[in-house]
């Protein structure tokens, strides 16, 4: 027992002498200042809310309350056979062709932007139609006309004979931040409103879907979900304030992939307008050939900033070329507005019309200028463009007008005046029909009455060039010895 009591009691002696041991050899390697408890450490980490919590604190009812009864459904029928087709032909052309026509139906949104049924869409929505529906979303149904259309933006006003109508008014695109929360409103399969919501992802997006020279792509890129159908809805704040109208989605199986876009209200305010009070657009030109700056042309041209778009040529006669902007300027802002990229300008230009004076901030020899700058239209004016009516002209023998819109659109061309009809004359030895788009005579342009007249007074040989582009895409030169 006592040597059991020794061996506890030397146990116990032996390791208090361990311990003081490595207390004082700890003491004399520890540096005169202590480190903070891990506890003290922990509490100082700054508090990260996380994202997810926000919409809980962020009220949306009161902007889809505004939307759902503003927006509507759109079924377009294309191809329309007459009341009496299948009495007359209906039964030879089962046996001849196995099955009867059948009329094409596609579906879209629009929004009501006035109380006397004026909706506005996409273009590619109502497009070709022969009959437009609309559903509003208390199920009334009501037959729509088409105003007028903009391939170039890819919108279109349609109108119902109606009144007092819910409405949703325009909020301000240019003062949208990345971040921002909107809602997206709409008909996605051929449902009835659907409202879905997200943030602003991106601005000035150009996702090069529209085609054509003449196009504008300056999108409102969001995370709301847009699905077939959503043409055409609405793209609202959360005050129920339209900022956009839903046009495309990214996408590779057709359905909603986490992108989509919008044109931004203040194009569609402008496009709108004229579309009402003149029945085409009022479309204004800078006058010049622009060009985005990337880090290598930055490299080649000894470029000390890449925003901005870069003036890579100066149209004659032009607004541009009045005020005095050169080849070689570097265009940053417009009244304020910056332009980073190419997009960016042309969804700015697109808001203005033929006659109004902006500012244009440049860098001229990394010297910061501001140019005043009258916009002209396609013709060179400041006037109002009409829709001309066909004039014959005796020289080519046909009847010509100014090349619509859409067809410039699809033909991926800014001017040119349709052959209408073909008399005898030049054109028809050529072989030229109706539908040919004559963009050159004599090596000029030619987009109106006046400049074709000019066009062939000015020929100083005994041979006429005529350049144009079929409507399949073709494009030929003709040499004619009048």
């Amino acid at each position: 027992m006592k040597t059991i009591i020794k061996s506890f009691v030397g146990a116990v002696v032996g390791t208090i002498l361990v311990l003081l041991i490595a207390f004082f050899v700890i003491k004399q390697h520890k540096p005169e200042q202590t480190a903070p408890i891990v506890k003290n450490q922990i509490q100082k980490i700054p508090e990260v809310k996380t994202s997810y919590l926000l919409p809980q604190n962020t009220d949306f009812t009161v902007a889809a309350a505004k939307s759902v009864n503003a927006v509507v459904h759109i079924k377009t029928i294309i191809g329309i056979k007459p009341q009496n087709y299948d009495n007359f032909f209906g039964s030879l052309r089962d046996y001849l062709y196995g099955q009867p026509q059948q009329a094409l139906i596609a579906f879209g949104s629009g929004v009501v932007i006035s109380p006397n049924g004026y909706i506005v869409t996409n273009n590619h929505v109502v497009d070709g139609a022969d009959k437009i529906i609309v559903t509003f979303n208390n199920k009334r149904e009501m037959e729509a006309n088409i105003i007028g259309t903009s391939p170039s933006t890819d919108l279109a006003l349609i109108k119902v004979d109606a009144k007092d109508l819910p409405y949703l008014t325009y909020g301000n695109s240019d003062n949208l931040k990345v971040g921002q929360w909107v809602l997206a409103v709409g008909n996605p399969f051929n449902l009835t409103s659907t409202v879905t919501a997200g943030i602003i992802s991106a601005k000035a997006r150009d996702i090069h879907i529209l085609g054509g020279k003449t196009a504008i792509e300056s999108y409102i890129q969001t995370d709301a979900a847009v699905n077939p159908g959503n043409s055409g809805g609405a793209l609202v704040n959360t005050a129920g304030q339209l900022i956009g109208i839903n046009a495309a989605i990214a996408s590779q199986t057709g359905a909603y992939e986490g992108y989509s876009f919008a044109i931004p209200v203040n194009l569609v305010r402008k496009v709108v307008n004229d579309l009402m009070n003149y029945g085409q657009i009022q479309r204004a030109y800078l006058g010049v050939q622009i060009r985005d700056i990337d880090a290598d042309f930055a490299k080649k041209m000894h470029l000390h900033d890449l925003n901005g778009v870069y003036v890579a040529m100066v149209v004659e006669g032009s607004g541009a070329d009045k005020a005095g902007i050169k080849k070689g300027d570097i265009i940053t802002a417009i009244d304020n507005h910056p332009a980073k990229d190419l997009s960016e300008l042309l969804g700015i230009i697109g808001q203005y019309s033929p006659g109004n004076v902006v500012r244009v901030s440049l860098l001229r020899d990394r010297k910061r200028k501001i140019i005043r700058v009258t916009l002209k239209n396609k013709n060179g004016t400041t006037g109002l463009i009409k829709a001309q009516k066909a004039f014959y002209s005796d020289v080519l023998g046909a009847m010509l007008k100014t090349a619509p819109e859409n067809d410039l659109t699809n033909l991926n061309i800014d001017h040119g005046l349709k052959v209408v009809s073909v008399r005898k004359g030049i054109l028809q030895r050529g072989g030229i029909s109706k539908g040919f788009i004559i963009t050159e005579v004599n090596n000029r342009e030619v987009n109106n009455k006046e400049q074709i007249k000019r066009a062939l007074s000015k020929n100083n040989s005994n041979v006429m060039k005529v350049s144009g582009i079929y409507p399949n895409g073709m494009r030929i030169s003709f040499e004619f010895v009048p």
